[in-house]
Protein backbone atom coordinates (compact mmCIF):
# COMPACT_ATOMS: atom_id res chain seq x y z
CA UNK A 1 0.00 0.00 0.00
CA UNK A 2 1.10 3.60 -0.68
CA UNK A 3 1.65 6.08 2.22
CA UNK A 4 -0.35 8.82 3.30
CA UNK A 5 1.24 11.38 1.43
CA UNK A 6 0.58 9.16 -1.79
CA UNK A 7 -3.00 9.87 -1.39
CA UNK A 8 -3.64 13.33 0.22
CA UNK A 9 -2.27 16.20 -0.96
CA UNK A 10 -2.77 19.64 -2.55
CA UNK A 11 -3.53 20.41 -5.98
CA UNK A 12 -1.22 23.07 -7.63
CA UNK A 13 -3.41 26.36 -8.23
CA UNK A 14 -5.13 26.50 -11.19
CA UNK A 15 -4.26 29.81 -13.55
CA UNK A 16 -6.37 32.83 -12.70
CA UNK A 17 -8.51 30.53 -11.07
CA UNK A 18 -9.09 30.65 -6.92
CA UNK A 19 -9.62 27.34 -4.88
CA UNK A 20 -10.73 28.10 -1.56
CA UNK A 21 -7.01 28.54 -0.41
CA UNK A 22 -8.22 29.88 3.31
CA UNK A 23 -10.79 26.89 3.92
CA UNK A 24 -8.79 24.23 2.34
CA UNK A 25 -5.81 25.75 4.79
CA UNK A 26 -8.06 25.55 7.78
CA UNK A 27 -9.11 21.97 7.02
CA UNK A 28 -5.46 21.01 6.63
CA UNK A 29 -4.47 22.48 9.78
CA UNK A 30 -6.75 20.56 11.44
CA UNK A 31 -5.18 16.88 10.12
CA UNK A 32 -5.72 14.55 12.91
CA UNK A 33 -2.57 13.33 15.05
CA UNK A 34 -1.53 9.71 14.02
CA UNK A 35 -0.26 8.36 16.81
CA UNK A 36 -3.33 8.74 19.44
CA UNK A 37 -5.29 5.87 21.45
CA UNK A 38 -8.23 4.61 20.00
CA UNK A 39 -9.21 2.19 22.21
CA UNK A 40 -12.78 1.44 22.44
CA UNK A 41 -14.72 4.00 24.83
CA UNK A 42 -17.99 3.24 26.91
CA UNK A 43 -20.57 6.25 27.39
CA UNK A 44 -22.50 5.17 30.32
CA UNK A 45 -23.88 1.73 29.46
CA UNK A 46 -24.28 2.44 25.62
CA UNK A 47 -21.10 2.39 22.91
CA UNK A 48 -21.06 5.72 20.61
CA UNK A 49 -19.09 4.72 17.45
CA UNK A 50 -17.10 7.53 17.33
CA UNK A 51 -14.61 7.49 14.53
CA UNK A 52 -10.78 8.11 15.95
CA UNK A 53 -8.34 6.12 12.67
CA UNK A 54 -4.97 6.25 13.15
CA UNK A 55 -3.55 2.62 11.85
CA UNK A 56 -5.54 0.91 9.75
CA UNK A 57 -5.71 -2.79 8.35
CA UNK A 58 -8.03 -3.12 5.51
CA UNK A 59 -10.12 -6.08 4.31
CA UNK A 60 -12.11 -7.08 1.92
CA UNK A 61 -14.31 -9.50 0.48
CA UNK A 62 -13.98 -10.41 -3.31
CA UNK A 63 -17.61 -12.01 -4.52
CA UNK A 64 -17.74 -10.89 -8.23
CA UNK A 65 -15.43 -9.52 -11.03
CA UNK A 66 -12.18 -10.23 -11.30
CA UNK A 67 -9.10 -9.30 -9.06
CA UNK A 68 -8.58 -5.98 -10.30
CA UNK A 69 -11.90 -4.91 -9.89
CA UNK A 70 -11.30 -6.48 -5.84
CA UNK A 71 -8.06 -4.19 -5.74
CA UNK A 72 -9.49 -1.49 -7.12
CA UNK A 73 -12.01 -1.19 -4.59
CA UNK A 74 -9.44 -1.78 -1.94
CA UNK A 75 -7.37 0.83 -3.31
CA UNK A 76 -10.37 3.12 -3.08
CA UNK A 77 -11.17 1.85 0.68
CA UNK A 78 -7.53 3.31 1.36
CA UNK A 79 -7.93 6.58 -0.40
CA UNK A 80 -11.38 6.95 1.72
CA UNK A 81 -9.48 6.06 4.91
CA UNK A 82 -6.35 8.61 4.53
CA UNK A 83 -8.99 11.10 3.85
CA UNK A 84 -10.47 10.57 7.07
CA UNK A 85 -7.39 11.10 8.86
CA UNK A 86 -6.00 7.42 8.93
CA UNK A 87 -2.37 5.80 8.16
CA UNK A 88 -2.96 2.18 5.88
CA UNK A 89 -0.83 -0.71 6.95
CA UNK A 90 -1.85 -3.18 5.35
CA UNK A 91 -4.74 -4.29 2.92
CA UNK A 92 -6.74 -7.95 2.75
CA UNK A 93 -8.06 -9.72 -0.06
CA UNK A 94 -10.49 -13.31 0.62
CA UNK A 95 -12.24 -14.76 -2.37
CA UNK A 96 -15.24 -16.00 -1.45
CA UNK A 97 -18.99 -16.05 -2.90
CA UNK A 98 -20.99 -14.02 -0.27
CA UNK A 99 -19.38 -12.54 3.16
CA UNK A 100 -19.58 -14.80 5.97
CA UNK A 101 -22.62 -13.72 7.37
CA UNK A 102 -21.35 -14.11 11.42
CA UNK A 103 -17.68 -12.73 10.62
CA UNK A 104 -17.85 -11.11 7.07
CA UNK A 105 -15.15 -13.39 6.33
CA UNK A 106 -14.37 -16.68 6.68
CA UNK A 107 -14.14 -17.38 10.66
CA UNK A 108 -10.86 -19.02 9.97
CA UNK A 109 -9.60 -16.33 8.24
CA UNK A 110 -10.06 -14.28 11.27
CA UNK A 111 -7.48 -15.53 13.41
CA UNK A 112 -5.17 -14.60 10.40
CA UNK A 113 -6.41 -11.69 9.95
CA UNK A 114 -5.62 -11.06 14.48
CA UNK A 115 -2.39 -12.21 13.54
CA UNK A 116 -1.61 -9.41 11.22
CA UNK A 117 -3.14 -6.98 12.99
CA UNK A 118 -0.70 -7.84 15.88
CA UNK A 119 2.06 -7.81 13.64
CA UNK A 120 1.43 -4.14 12.42
CA UNK A 121 0.46 -2.97 15.43
CA UNK A 122 -2.78 -1.86 13.79
CA UNK A 123 -5.44 -0.21 15.67
CA UNK A 124 -8.40 -0.58 13.48
CA UNK A 125 -9.78 -3.01 11.23
CA UNK A 126 -11.95 -1.67 8.26
CA UNK A 127 -13.98 -3.67 6.17
CA UNK A 128 -15.12 -3.08 2.30
CA UNK A 129 -18.91 -3.38 3.06
CA UNK A 130 -21.16 -2.58 5.31
CA UNK A 131 -21.55 -4.95 8.68
CA UNK A 132 -24.14 -6.10 10.38
CA UNK A 133 -24.36 -5.20 14.30
CA UNK A 134 -23.51 -8.79 14.76
CA UNK A 135 -20.55 -8.73 12.60
CA UNK A 136 -19.18 -5.78 13.58
CA UNK A 137 -19.49 -7.10 17.56
CA UNK A 138 -17.99 -10.96 16.74
CA UNK A 139 -15.05 -8.88 14.67
CA UNK A 140 -14.34 -6.97 17.70
CA UNK A 141 -14.03 -9.45 20.24
CA UNK A 142 -11.92 -11.62 18.05
CA UNK A 143 -9.53 -9.53 16.75
CA UNK A 144 -9.68 -7.22 20.24
CA UNK A 145 -9.25 -3.83 17.75
CA UNK A 146 -12.24 -1.47 16.69
CA UNK A 147 -13.83 -2.50 13.62
CA UNK A 148 -15.12 0.04 10.95
CA UNK A 149 -17.05 -0.14 8.08
CA UNK A 150 -16.96 1.24 4.56
CA UNK A 151 -20.17 2.86 5.28
CA UNK A 152 -19.31 4.31 8.76
CA UNK A 153 -15.93 5.69 6.81
CA UNK A 154 -17.85 7.41 4.44
CA UNK A 155 -20.42 8.88 6.89
CA UNK A 156 -17.25 10.01 9.13
CA UNK A 157 -15.34 11.56 6.34
CA UNK A 158 -18.59 13.85 5.18
CA UNK A 159 -19.55 14.70 9.22
CA UNK A 160 -15.44 16.35 8.79
CA UNK A 161 -16.26 18.20 5.52
CA UNK A 162 -20.25 19.30 5.77
CA UNK A 163 -20.08 23.19 6.36
CA UNK A 164 -22.98 25.14 5.73
CA UNK A 165 -26.07 24.14 7.89
CA UNK A 166 -28.11 22.32 5.88
CA UNK A 167 -24.90 19.51 5.07
CA UNK A 168 -24.44 19.32 8.75
CA UNK A 169 -27.57 18.47 9.54
CA UNK A 170 -28.15 15.99 6.57
CA UNK A 171 -24.64 14.31 7.87
CA UNK A 172 -26.08 14.28 11.25
CA UNK A 173 -28.98 12.66 9.93
CA UNK A 174 -27.67 9.73 8.06
CA UNK A 175 -25.06 9.18 11.01
CA UNK A 176 -28.05 8.88 13.78
CA UNK A 177 -29.87 6.64 10.97
CA UNK A 178 -26.92 4.38 10.55
CA UNK A 179 -26.52 4.33 14.49
CA UNK A 180 -30.02 3.25 15.45
CA UNK A 181 -29.58 -0.27 14.94
CA UNK A 182 -26.20 -0.67 16.38
CA UNK A 183 -26.32 0.92 19.37
CA UNK A 184 -24.74 -1.58 22.07
CA UNK A 185 -26.13 -1.56 26.45
CA UNK A 186 -26.48 -4.57 28.81
CA UNK A 187 -30.38 -5.04 27.81
CA UNK A 188 -30.30 -8.31 28.53
CA UNK A 189 -30.60 -7.73 32.58
CA UNK A 190 -32.76 -6.32 34.77
CA UNK A 191 -29.76 -4.53 36.80
CA UNK A 192 -28.99 -1.94 34.23
CA UNK A 193 -32.70 -0.49 33.78
CA UNK A 194 -33.94 2.99 35.02
CA UNK A 195 -37.16 3.98 36.37
CA UNK A 196 -38.56 0.19 37.33
CA UNK A 197 -41.19 1.12 39.63
CA UNK A 198 -42.12 -2.06 42.44
CA UNK A 199 -42.83 -2.80 46.04
CA UNK A 200 -38.96 -3.83 46.71
CA UNK A 201 -37.60 -0.32 45.64
CA UNK A 202 -34.25 -0.38 44.30
CA UNK A 203 -33.36 0.02 40.61
CA UNK A 204 -32.75 -3.85 40.36
CA UNK A 205 -34.77 -6.39 39.03
CA UNK A 206 -36.15 -9.13 40.93
CA UNK A 207 -39.11 -10.48 43.07
CA UNK A 208 -41.81 -8.01 43.58
CA UNK A 209 -40.92 -5.32 40.35
CA UNK A 210 -44.21 -4.67 38.41
CA UNK A 211 -42.72 -3.13 35.79
CA UNK A 212 -39.55 -3.27 33.94
CA UNK A 213 -38.92 0.74 33.79
CA UNK A 214 -36.78 1.21 30.35
CA UNK A 215 -33.11 0.55 30.09
CA UNK A 216 -30.60 3.24 28.79
CA UNK A 217 -30.30 1.75 25.80
CA UNK A 218 -34.28 2.04 25.10
CA UNK A 219 -33.91 5.65 26.56
CA UNK A 220 -31.08 6.75 24.08
CA UNK A 221 -33.18 5.09 21.49
CA UNK A 222 -36.04 7.10 21.94
CA UNK A 223 -34.11 10.46 21.83
CA UNK A 224 -31.99 9.56 18.84
CA UNK A 225 -35.62 8.76 16.66
CA UNK A 226 -36.42 11.99 18.19
CA UNK A 227 -33.91 13.57 16.92
CA UNK A 228 -33.79 12.17 13.72
CA UNK A 229 -37.72 13.28 12.98
CA UNK A 230 -36.52 17.08 14.23
CA UNK A 231 -33.86 16.89 11.52
CA UNK A 232 -36.20 15.66 8.60
CA UNK A 233 -38.19 18.55 9.76
CA UNK A 234 -35.22 20.91 9.40
CA UNK A 235 -34.24 19.51 6.04
CA UNK A 236 -37.55 19.82 4.77
CA UNK A 237 -37.94 23.16 5.44
CA UNK A 238 -34.51 23.49 3.99
CA UNK A 239 -35.58 22.21 0.60
CA UNK A 240 -38.63 24.74 0.94
CA UNK A 241 -36.07 27.38 0.02
CA UNK A 242 -34.34 25.62 -2.24
CA UNK A 243 -37.37 24.57 -3.95
CA UNK A 244 -38.71 28.07 -4.29
CA UNK A 245 -35.20 29.18 -5.61
CA UNK A 246 -35.20 26.78 -8.45
CA UNK A 247 -39.37 27.91 -9.17
CA UNK A 248 -37.85 31.60 -9.47
CA UNK A 249 -35.31 30.04 -11.98
CA UNK A 250 -37.54 28.34 -14.17
CA UNK A 251 -40.16 31.00 -13.73
CA UNK A 252 -37.58 33.40 -15.27
CA UNK A 253 -36.60 30.88 -17.82
CA UNK A 254 -33.05 30.59 -16.96
CA UNK A 255 -31.69 27.11 -17.90
CA UNK A 256 -29.83 24.77 -15.24
CA UNK A 257 -27.06 22.94 -15.74
CA UNK A 258 -25.96 20.26 -12.71
CA UNK A 259 -22.39 19.37 -13.02
CA UNK A 260 -22.54 15.79 -11.65
CA UNK A 261 -19.70 12.89 -11.04
CA UNK A 262 -17.28 10.40 -8.88
CA UNK A 263 -15.87 11.90 -6.14
CA UNK A 264 -12.51 13.60 -6.55
CA UNK A 265 -13.14 13.55 -10.67
CA UNK A 266 -12.45 17.25 -10.69
CA UNK A 267 -15.90 18.45 -10.84
CA UNK A 268 -15.20 21.72 -8.28
CA UNK A 269 -12.66 22.39 -10.82
CA UNK A 270 -14.05 22.55 -13.54
CA UNK A 271 -16.93 24.77 -11.98
CA UNK A 272 -14.18 27.27 -11.01
CA UNK A 273 -12.47 27.11 -14.73
CA UNK A 274 -16.13 27.36 -15.97
CA UNK A 275 -17.48 30.53 -13.80
CA UNK A 276 -14.69 31.40 -11.42
CA UNK A 277 -16.45 30.10 -8.74
CA UNK A 278 -13.53 30.02 -5.72
CA UNK A 279 -14.79 26.40 -4.71
CA UNK A 280 -12.64 24.57 -2.50
CA UNK A 281 -10.00 22.29 -4.33
CA UNK A 282 -8.10 19.60 -2.57
CA UNK A 283 -7.21 16.21 -4.33
CA UNK A 284 -9.16 14.37 -1.70
CA UNK A 285 -12.41 12.41 -1.46
CA UNK A 286 -15.39 14.21 -0.71
CA UNK A 287 -13.78 17.56 -0.78
CA UNK A 288 -16.84 19.64 -1.20
CA UNK A 289 -19.71 18.38 0.01
CA UNK A 290 -22.17 21.58 -0.15
CA UNK A 291 -23.61 22.41 -3.48
CA UNK A 292 -22.25 25.98 -5.03
CA UNK A 293 -24.56 27.45 -8.03
CA UNK A 294 -22.63 29.89 -10.21
CA UNK A 295 -24.56 32.20 -13.03
CA UNK A 296 -23.16 32.16 -16.74
CA UNK A 297 -22.99 33.86 -19.86
CA UNK A 298 -23.65 31.93 -22.83
CA UNK A 299 -22.11 33.56 -26.13
CA UNK A 300 -25.59 34.81 -27.30
CA UNK A 301 -26.42 36.52 -24.13
CA UNK A 302 -28.63 33.93 -22.29
CA UNK A 303 -27.93 33.52 -18.54
CA UNK A 304 -28.08 29.86 -17.17
CA UNK A 305 -26.54 28.42 -13.73
CA UNK A 306 -24.18 25.80 -13.29
CA UNK A 307 -24.03 23.78 -9.59
CA UNK A 308 -21.78 21.60 -8.25
CA UNK A 309 -23.03 18.91 -6.37
CA UNK A 310 -22.06 15.72 -4.05
CA UNK A 311 -19.68 13.69 -5.29
CA UNK A 312 -20.92 9.68 -5.78
CA UNK A 313 -18.74 6.61 -5.01
CA UNK A 314 -19.60 3.11 -5.56
CA UNK A 315 -21.68 1.43 -3.12
CA UNK A 316 -22.50 5.04 -1.53
CA UNK A 317 -24.48 4.04 1.60
CA UNK A 318 -28.08 4.50 0.90
CA UNK A 319 -28.34 6.73 3.97
CA UNK A 320 -26.59 9.35 2.53
CA UNK A 321 -28.62 9.50 -0.87
CA UNK A 322 -31.73 9.65 1.63
CA UNK A 323 -30.24 12.47 3.62
CA UNK A 324 -29.01 14.20 0.46
CA UNK A 325 -32.05 13.65 -1.38
CA UNK A 326 -32.83 17.59 -1.10
CA UNK A 327 -29.82 18.34 -2.56
CA UNK A 328 -29.36 15.64 -5.22
CA UNK A 329 -33.01 17.00 -6.43
CA UNK A 330 -31.28 20.13 -7.86
CA UNK A 331 -29.72 17.07 -10.41
CA UNK A 332 -33.11 15.93 -11.10
CA UNK A 333 -34.27 19.48 -11.65
CA UNK A 334 -31.40 20.21 -13.90
CA UNK A 335 -31.88 20.65 -18.30
CA UNK A 336 -28.71 19.29 -18.90
CA UNK A 337 -26.47 16.77 -16.70
CA UNK A 338 -22.42 17.27 -17.22
CA UNK A 339 -21.37 14.43 -15.70
CA UNK A 340 -17.42 14.39 -15.36
CA UNK A 341 -15.19 11.31 -15.28
CA UNK A 342 -11.67 10.70 -14.43
CA UNK A 343 -8.95 9.99 -16.72
CA UNK A 344 -6.61 9.10 -14.45
CA UNK A 345 -9.09 6.11 -12.48
CA UNK A 346 -7.82 2.70 -13.26
CA UNK A 347 -11.97 1.84 -14.10
CA UNK A 348 -13.42 4.92 -15.31
CA UNK A 349 -16.12 2.48 -16.61
CA UNK A 350 -16.95 1.52 -13.14
CA UNK A 351 -17.40 5.25 -11.68
CA UNK A 352 -19.50 5.52 -14.72
CA UNK A 353 -21.56 2.93 -13.39
CA UNK A 354 -21.91 3.95 -10.13
CA UNK A 355 -22.78 7.51 -10.93
CA UNK A 356 -25.47 6.06 -13.43
CA UNK A 357 -26.98 3.93 -10.31
CA UNK A 358 -27.38 7.38 -7.87
CA UNK A 359 -28.48 9.17 -10.35
CA UNK A 360 -31.55 6.83 -10.88
CA UNK A 361 -32.20 6.68 -7.30
CA UNK A 362 -33.06 10.29 -7.43
CA UNK A 363 -35.09 10.34 -10.58
CA UNK A 364 -32.00 11.93 -12.81
CA UNK A 365 -31.48 9.10 -15.27
CA UNK A 366 -33.59 10.27 -18.03
CA UNK A 367 -31.92 13.66 -18.61
CA UNK A 368 -29.88 14.71 -21.12
CA UNK A 369 -26.50 14.36 -20.51
CA UNK A 370 -22.86 15.39 -21.28
CA UNK A 371 -20.33 12.74 -20.58
CA UNK A 372 -16.95 15.10 -19.76
CA UNK A 373 -13.85 12.69 -19.20
CA UNK A 374 -11.37 15.41 -17.05
CA UNK A 375 -7.55 15.55 -15.96
CA UNK A 376 -6.48 14.48 -19.33
CA UNK A 377 -2.82 16.30 -19.05
CA UNK A 378 -2.13 13.44 -16.78
CA UNK A 379 -4.03 10.17 -18.06
CA UNK A 380 -2.03 7.77 -20.28
CA UNK A 381 -2.51 7.99 -24.03
CA UNK A 382 -3.52 4.80 -24.07
CA UNK A 383 -6.03 5.29 -21.80
CA UNK A 384 -7.42 8.37 -23.49
CA UNK A 385 -7.54 6.44 -26.81
CA UNK A 386 -9.67 3.41 -25.32
CA UNK A 387 -11.93 5.73 -23.90
CA UNK A 388 -12.65 8.08 -27.23
CA UNK A 389 -13.49 4.93 -28.56
CA UNK A 390 -15.34 3.94 -25.76
CA UNK A 391 -17.03 7.15 -25.32
CA UNK A 392 -17.03 9.02 -28.88
CA UNK A 393 -19.45 11.91 -28.07
CA UNK A 394 -17.54 12.66 -24.99
CA UNK A 395 -15.21 16.11 -24.28
CA UNK A 396 -11.83 15.37 -23.22
CA UNK A 397 -10.94 18.18 -20.96
CA UNK A 398 -8.30 19.35 -18.08
CA UNK A 399 -9.40 21.81 -15.80
CA UNK A 400 -5.75 22.11 -14.16
CA UNK A 401 -4.32 23.48 -17.35
CA UNK A 402 -7.96 24.27 -19.14
CA UNK A 403 -7.27 22.33 -22.04
CA UNK A 404 -10.64 21.89 -24.11
CA UNK A 405 -12.60 24.19 -21.43
CA UNK A 406 -13.81 26.21 -23.83
CA UNK A 407 -15.22 23.19 -26.32
CA UNK A 408 -16.90 22.11 -23.51
CA UNK A 409 -18.62 25.45 -22.72
CA UNK A 410 -19.35 25.43 -26.01
CA UNK A 411 -21.10 22.49 -26.02
CA UNK A 412 -22.83 23.42 -23.02
CA UNK A 413 -24.59 26.29 -24.72
CA UNK A 414 -25.42 24.16 -27.46
CA UNK A 415 -27.48 21.45 -25.78
CA UNK A 416 -29.18 24.26 -23.76
CA UNK A 417 -32.77 24.21 -24.40
CA UNK A 418 -33.94 26.42 -27.28
CA UNK A 419 -36.75 28.98 -26.70
CA UNK A 420 -39.70 27.81 -28.20
CA UNK A 421 -41.19 30.80 -30.14
CA UNK A 422 -39.54 32.18 -32.96
CA UNK A 423 -40.62 36.49 -32.46
CA UNK A 424 -40.18 39.45 -34.67
CA UNK A 425 -41.02 42.55 -32.77
CA UNK A 426 -39.65 46.61 -33.20
CA UNK A 427 -39.39 47.74 -29.35
CA UNK A 428 -39.17 51.20 -28.87
CA UNK A 429 -36.27 52.53 -27.47
CA UNK A 430 -37.87 53.10 -24.07
CA UNK A 431 -38.85 49.35 -23.50
CA UNK A 432 -34.85 48.57 -22.83
CA UNK A 433 -36.09 46.60 -19.91
CA UNK A 434 -37.34 44.24 -22.65
CA UNK A 435 -34.61 44.11 -24.85
CA UNK A 436 -32.33 43.34 -22.22
CA UNK A 437 -35.01 40.24 -21.08
CA UNK A 438 -34.71 38.87 -24.20
CA UNK A 439 -31.00 39.16 -24.13
CA UNK A 440 -31.06 37.50 -20.37
CA UNK A 441 -33.65 34.55 -21.08
CA UNK A 442 -33.70 34.27 -25.27
CA UNK A 443 -31.90 33.28 -28.07
CA UNK A 444 -31.20 36.49 -30.61
CA UNK A 445 -30.91 35.66 -33.88
CA UNK A 446 -30.86 39.62 -34.90
CA UNK A 447 -30.60 42.90 -34.05
CA UNK A 448 -31.50 46.37 -35.92
CA UNK A 449 -31.64 49.81 -35.00
CA UNK A 450 -34.54 51.77 -36.86
CA UNK A 451 -36.18 55.18 -35.91
CA UNK A 452 -38.75 53.96 -34.06
CA UNK A 453 -37.52 51.09 -32.11
CA UNK A 454 -34.73 48.05 -31.85
CA UNK A 455 -35.89 45.47 -34.34
CA UNK A 456 -35.64 42.15 -32.92
CA UNK A 457 -35.36 39.07 -34.62
CA UNK A 458 -35.42 35.87 -31.40
CA UNK A 459 -36.65 32.53 -29.94
CA UNK A 460 -38.06 33.21 -26.45
CA UNK A 461 -40.55 31.43 -23.91
CA UNK A 462 -44.51 31.46 -24.93
CA UNK A 463 -44.63 33.63 -21.96
CA UNK A 464 -42.56 36.60 -22.72
CA UNK A 465 -43.63 36.34 -26.66
CA UNK A 466 -47.20 36.83 -25.80
CA UNK A 467 -45.57 40.32 -24.07
CA UNK A 468 -44.24 41.20 -27.01
CA UNK A 469 -47.06 40.10 -29.28
CA UNK A 470 -47.69 43.76 -29.04
CA UNK A 471 -44.63 44.80 -31.03
CA UNK A 472 -45.19 41.90 -33.58
CA UNK A 473 -43.69 43.14 -36.84
CA UNK A 474 -45.60 40.78 -38.72
CA UNK A 475 -48.86 40.91 -36.30
CA UNK A 476 -48.66 44.55 -37.04
CA UNK A 477 -48.43 44.17 -41.07
CA UNK A 478 -51.21 42.28 -41.07
CA UNK A 479 -53.31 43.95 -39.40
CA UNK A 480 -52.32 47.13 -41.53
CA UNK A 481 -53.02 45.00 -44.66
CA UNK A 482 -56.98 44.21 -43.21
CA UNK A 483 -57.22 47.87 -42.64
CA UNK A 484 -56.46 48.81 -46.88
Amino acid sequence: MRDQESFVHVEDELDDVTTGEMELSERQSLRRVPGLSTELTDVTEVEYRQLRLERVVLVGVWTEGTVTDAENSLTELAALAETAGSQVLEGLIQRRTRPDPATYIGRGKVDDLGAVVLATGADTVICDGELSPSQLRNLEQRTKVKVVDRTALILDIFAQHAKSKEGKAQVELAQLEYLLPRLRGWGETLSRQTGGSGRGGGAGGGVGVRGPGETKLETDRRRIRHRISRLRREIKSMRTVRVTKRARRTRNSVPAVAIAGYTNAGKSSLLNRLTGAGVLVENALFATLDPTTRKATASDGRLYTLSDTVGFVRHLPHQIVEAFRSTLEEVAEADLVVHVVDGTHPDPEEQVRAVHEVLAEVGADRLPELLVVNKTDAADEDTLLRLKRLWPDAIFVSAHSGRGVDDLRATIEDRLPQPAVEVRAVLPYERGDLVSRVHRTGEVLSTAHLPEGTLLHVRVSAELAAELAQFDVERESQAAGSRS
